[in-house]
């Protein structure tokens, strides 16, 4: 029976609105069913995530055309959630269940005054690594870690030479460097600068927090950072900091196993006031810690103390966000208690309903589960955004030659399982600091039976580099007119390569830049801005020969981003374009070649 009907639940004409709808949105169903059986009637079932019993609404025949009869219902739902919903015909030979491929299909009920910040929307994230992007020569910062200071573009160290990785050597990257850098950042198109963590810690990357009061002292002073916010916000560019409030540091003020700071901390004593924060099982040497990895002990979920110190009234996000900070990143939220998230978004708004809350999370965060336990990032209580790593999968697998129908379905689910509102802050990256380098990845060499030794040798030859950047053309094109917004991790627009952690965090060669690639990601930018609108808009697709042709629309504007994933030239038939926006070539005609391994964006 199933070849006898249809429903496609991203068609608007079968569900409308498309998508996620705000609670007492009106939605209309229609199914279509072909002549071949006699239907005695049709239901649309609805299932609360959770719910054995549905929500029951009988289809009414709206219309019949030819051999094929329309089914309609309209309905509303003022209970945000998350819904499943399938159909049941029952006929002359019984009940017949209708879903998708096994699974019921999906929507989310969000509240309706659930709004995001519209200065994101159409932007451009840059994400820094602190250490390595830019050593500022007017800095005041001086360096007293217990590690070793490099010189800037020395190779990173793989592991320490008692054969442990600890993260500790450090570059001199501060906030000098990135003020420096701002006029470079406004150039390439930036509006949101995105920086790993900034507070005070014994590692290079700060994921082990030692302190939330303060900024590490090689970053520069307080006054530094916030000479940072004020000129960038100047330019037009906000800041977004790393929070990390799953863990701190083994090494910090609230743990303090090393002793190097002059509170009692957790391991040091039962009576410390940071006691409750972590959860020994023999104390003191044995406690929960993120993924096992003993410099990071875990916080407790229960301790309140904790929670009122980040999120509470003139806690972390208080501070932080008073002194100009305007987003925050949430480190691996899904660890988080959803109540936790709940207050940090209390904390982050009430400094401005318009800062922006970006979760970590690497599936769809719609449906997420996490512990067991669904969690519900979109409802309206918790996140903007998240980042968006089915799309960064998606657009390096499309740009190594997985099929345009691929890519277009991963990306419409998510169009359809996001509310706009979070769809249009969502951040999308092609590569990041827990990833290799989107260039090395997309060169497609084998780096499989390496190690790390290897890795950080490799580099690519000058054909090999040609390839890849012809890949990373095409990928970062269609990264940027997906819906979101890019976040170009730092040094990928000047041709970084690198594999994973720590390859992938070496300097920024300020003195050896891809000129062409610099000039590519540039243009992107100019477009993003110049057409704020249609990568605001809908989001369609259409089907050419083997090409991946990508619609953003609005108010009757309509550019069409086409890639050519194959080593052959194809066709692209498109009678109204007036110009190519990459190359800035009016047209004339209306049909154009698209050359191997390339793209182009019409207007």
């Amino acid at each position: 029976m199933k070849e006898l009907i249809y429903f496609d639940s991203k068609n608007p004409n079968c569900k409308f609105p498309f998508g996620s709808v705000e609670q007492d949105k009106e939605m209309t169903f229609k199914i279509f069913v072909k002549d071949g059986v006699y239907i005695n009637s049709v239901e649309l079932h609805i299932y609360e995530d959770g719910a054995d019993i549905p929500y029951v609404f009988s289809m009414a025949l709206n219309c019949k055309r030819g051999d094929e009869s329309e089914f309609i219902t309209k309905i509303s739902l003022n209970k945000v959630g998350l819904y499943w919903y399938r159909f049941l015909f029952k006929t002359e030979k019984g009940e017949y269940q209708y879903r998708r491929d096994g699974d019921d299909f999906q929507f989310t009920v969000y509240d309706k005054n659930y709004v995001t910040p519209d200065w994101v929307k159409g932007g451009v994230i840059y994400h820094i690594f602190v250490d390595r992007f830019c050593k500022g020569k007017d800095s005041k910062a001086v360096f007293n870690k217990s590690g070793v200071l490099k010189d800037w573009g020395e190779e990173v160290t793989i592991v320490d030479p008692d054969g442990v990785f600890r993260a500790n050597d450090f570059y001199g990257g501060n906030f000098q460097g990135i003020i420096d850098k701002l006029p470079y950042l406004k150039k390439l198109g930036v509006t949101i600068l995105y920086l790993s963590p900034i507070f005070k810690s014994s590692s290079n990357h700060r994921y082990d927090t030692g302190d939330y009061e303060f900024v590490d002292e090689l970053l520069g002073d307080e006054s530094k950072f916030q000479e940072l916010l004020q000129k960038a916000e100047g330019m037009g560019i906000r800041v977004m900091l790393d929070g990390v409030f799953n863990h701190t540091g083994a090494d910090s003020k609230y743990f303090n196993k090393f002793g190097n700071y002059p509170t009692i901390g957790a391991y040091q004593s039962k009576q410390s006031p940071y006691y409750d924060w972590f959860d020994f099982y023999n104390f003191p040497d044995e406690y929960h810690c993120w993924w096992g990895i003993t410099v990071t002990p875990t916080i407790s979920q229960r301790a309140k103390s904790f929670r009122d110190m980040i999120s509470g009234e003139g806690g972390i996000i208080d501070k932080w966000t008073k002194l100009g900070v305007k987003g925050w990143r949430l480190d691996v939220v899904d660890e988080l208690r959803e109540d936790f998230v709940e207050d940090i978004r209390e904390a982050v708004k009430r400094n401005g309903e318009d800062n922006l809350l970006i979760g970590e999370v690497w599936e769809d965060a719609s449906n997420k589960i996490a512990y067991s336990y669904r969690r519900h990032y979109f409802q309206g209580k918790q996140l903007d955004g998240v980042m968006n790593y089915p799309f960064k999968e998606a657009t390096l697998a499309y740009a190594m030659g997985r099929s345009a129908g691929d890519f277009a379905n991963t990306v419409m689910t998510i169009v359809e399982n996001y509310p706009k509102q979070s769809l249009d802050v969502t951040m999308n990256l092609i590569d990041s600091h827990d990833t290799a380098r989107a260039l090395s990845v997309l060169s497609g060499v084998d780096m499989s039976g390496t190690d790390k030794e290897y890795r950080k040798n490799f580099r690519l030859s000058k054909e090999g580099y040609d390839f890849a950047k012809r890949r990373l053309i095409m990928a970062s094109t269609l990264q940027f007119m997906l819906p979101g917004v890019p976040s170009i991790f730092y040094g990928d627009e000047q041709g970084m390569e690198g594999y994973e952690d720590p390859l992938c965090r070496r300097c920024l060669d300020w003195d050896n830049i891809d000129r062409e690639l610099l000039a590519h990601y540039t243009k992107l930018g100019k477009i993003r801005n110049k057409f704020k609108e249609q990568v605001c808009g809908d989001t369609s697709f259409e089907n050419q020969n083997n090409l991946l042709v990508l619609c953003r629309k609005n108010r009757n504007k309509t550019l069409k981003v086409v890639a050519n994933n194959t080593n052959l030239t194809q066709s692209f038939y498109c009678p109204k374009a007036k110009q190519e926006l990459l190359s800035g070539e009016k047209l004339e005609g209306d049909t154009f070649e698209i050359l191997p391994y390339s793209v182009k964006i019409f207007l």
